[in-house]
């Protein structure tokens, strides 16, 4: 088999590819075929040694596969594996999110940041099928329209944040989704109306906001966390049972992921360079 290394944390382009026996499965095991696997930008950051969680040395960086298995897990007629690699770790993030964090009711709006990445439009997609009206914040306009495209009613740039959202919506969001933090995570908490909810998916901006306390009491407002890697890990079998629902709304139409990006494995370190920097339209998949 060929397999990507990560020897030593360090920048992306000391990734290798080599070649290996094939595996064995063991006890509670099965061997997957991989067909098409995830590139996210997590993924670039464990490379680097700056996420929160670091594997032991040797690793192979990813977290989401699609392939043909000996036993279990098939995918849905009609969802490609390219697809499903990259549903797997937006999808079932914005899943959870949705279905065990906050309830996002049809006619809400909600603002969406980021809204030209795969987090980000696996969000505009959600929330568009659960009926709510989705403003789609993001910095260029090639995301802006990928975002329309995902189902966006608005998409908006970042400048003036809170006045742009309160503008189109009438008032004010119901819920932010906000997977970049950085300096929009601000004008974006105080761009909730009443009873508004906050969710913290995660850092991509690379700054950790800090939001203020005011802004949270004044108007009954929430601040909720959303870790569906944490979840999943201590609740597998719930977590099997989320990415069936999310593959199986995929098959039927309900849900319409974007088709990604495909990139050989040895073109694994120039994928996650672009993500680094946020200069990625949706989703990239190395495809053997």
């Amino acid at each position: 088999m060929r397999r990507i290394v990560c020897r030593e944390f360090g920048p992306v382009d000391r990734l290798a590819v080599v070649e290996e026996p094939d595996p064995s499965p063991g006890p509670g095991e099965v061997l997957v075929a991989v067909a098409a696997a995830a590139v996210s930008f997590v993924d670039g950051l464990v490379v680097r040694g700056r996420y929160q969680v670091r594997p032991p040395l040797p690793h192979t960086p990813g977290s989401a596969v699609a392939g043909r298995v000996a036993a279990v897990a098939p995918l849905p007629d009609g969802v490609a594996a390219p697809v499903a690699a990259a549903a797997v770790e937006s999808y079932s993030t914005l899943a959870f999110a949705l279905e065990h964090r906050v309830r996002v009711r049809p006619g809400e709006w909600v603002l969406v940041l980021g809204a030209g990445g795969g987090i980000g439009l696996a969000a505009v997609d959600v929330c568009r099928a659960a009926g709510a009206r989705v403003v789609a914040a993001a910095s260029t306009e090639a995301e802006r329209t990928a975002a329309r495209a995902a189902g966006a009613q608005v998409a908006v740039g970042y400048d003036a944040l809170k006045d742009r959202v309160r503008e189109v919506t009438g008032g004010g969001a119901d819920v932010v989704v906000d997977p970049v933090g950085g300096p929009p995570a601000e004008p974006a908490l105080r761009s909730l109306t009443a009873y508004g909810r906050y969710c913290v998916l995660g850092f991509a901006a690379g700054e950790i906001p800090r939001l203020p306390a005011n802004l949270v009491l004044l108007r009954n407002r929430g601040v909720v966390g959303v870790d569906w890697g944490d979840w999943a890990r201590t609740r597998p079998e719930d977590a099997v049972a989320l990415l069936t629902g999310v593959l199986g709304r995929v098959a039927r139409g309900e849900l319409r992921p974007p088709e990604p990006t495909g990139l050989p494995p040895e073109r694994a370190a120039e994928a996650l360079t672009p993500l680094a920097h946020r200069e990625v339209v949706g989703k990239l998949v190395l495809v053997p």
